[in-house]
């Protein structure tokens, strides 16, 4: 019995491969088992060499209910487009969105958006030397927002990027304006500082601050008193730097900077970080501003 049953089984498996009749997919359970009966239904197993036939071929992969066609009370629907739209000359009406940034550097307009990072860095520096090669004589404005190397009290680099973008600014032949256009905090206010006498300037709304570097350690006493001297160097570096450009003496700088010193835009032209401010002629009132310049004696 045990033999009968393994025969039929090897008889089934072996009719199935080599040639799968179509028959119902229905089996009749009460009807007697024959070793050469065959069970076959519509979909058929992998089947590796020769040909087999079956329902399941590849024009009907997707099913008929699926394909829009056969939709015959449904209106034509908008296809999505999957293309990149070109770029076209003219006027802001007649063209899609610019790449504005492109737009400010093509104006010779280097923003300066967020803080002091090394990709920020190597980017500005980038376009400086860029500009330069472009056309030495023609000014690069550099318009800032930024809160130096810190944001939210979180020391985000170090103060090494903001040294080096101000090396690069004197480096560099063309002249820099500068434009404070939000903020202009910590090593920010250096750069700002450092454009060209007469041509440093900021918004009405914006916002000055110094201070001084911010530094943690952590380490070995030998690591943190070597990171402890380099930082009092640091600082040393930004008071100097600053006194230069504001025209007053290291000494008073220092003590300016050791707790965060704010300046709103009138302020600061009289402590000279800035040379002016610039506000809306349009607007029906100066907010101060006309008053404050009239006491810097730049109008």
């Amino acid at each position: 019995m045990e033999v009968a049953t393994a025969a039929s089984s090897l008889a089934l498996h072996r009719h199935t491969l080599v040639a799968p009749p179509r028959t119902s997919r229905n089996v009749n359970l009460n009807s007697s088992f024959s070793p050469r009966a065959s069970l076959s239904t519509n979909f058929v197993a992998p089947f590796v060499g020769g040909s087999v036939s079956s329902d399941f071929s590849g024009h009907k992969l997707r099913p008929s209910s699926l394909n829009p066609a056969s939709f015959p009370s449904s209106k034509p629907k908008r296809g999505v487009v999957t293309m990149v739209i070109p770029f076209v000359r003219g006027s802001a009406r007649e063209q899609p969105p610019p790449d504005l940034a492109s737009y400010l550097y093509k104006n010779r307009i280097v923003y300066l958006g967020m803080s002091l990072v090394p990709s920020v860095t190597e980017l500005i520096l980038a376009e400086f030397l860029y500009l330069q090669y472009e056309d030495e004589e023609k000014p690069i404005y550099l318009y800032i927002n930024s809160t130096g190397t810190t944001k939210g009290g979180e020391k985000l680099s170090y103060e090494t990027e903001a040294f080096a973008i101000y090396d690069v600014m004197r480096y560099v032949k063309p002249p820099i304006f500068t434009l404070c256009v939000g903020n202009a905090w910590g090593e920010a206010a250096l750069l700002l500082a450092a454009g060209a006498k007469g041509n440093r300037s900021a918004l009405p709304s914006s916002t000055i601050m110094i201070k001084q570097p911010i530094a943690r350690f952590q380490g070995q006493a030998s690591d943190i008193e070597l990171a402890r001297k380099e930082i009092k160097n640091v600082k040393a570096e930004l008071v100097n730097l600053l006194a230069k450009h504001v025209g007053k003496s290291p000494e008073q700088v220092d003590a300016d900077i050791r707790r965060p010193k704010y300046f709103s835009p009138s302020e600061a032209v009289e402590y000279g970080i800035i040379d002016k401010v610039l506000y809306n002629e349009r607007s029906p009132e100066d907010r101060g501003v006309v008053s404050d310049l009239k006491k810097a004696k730049l109008i």
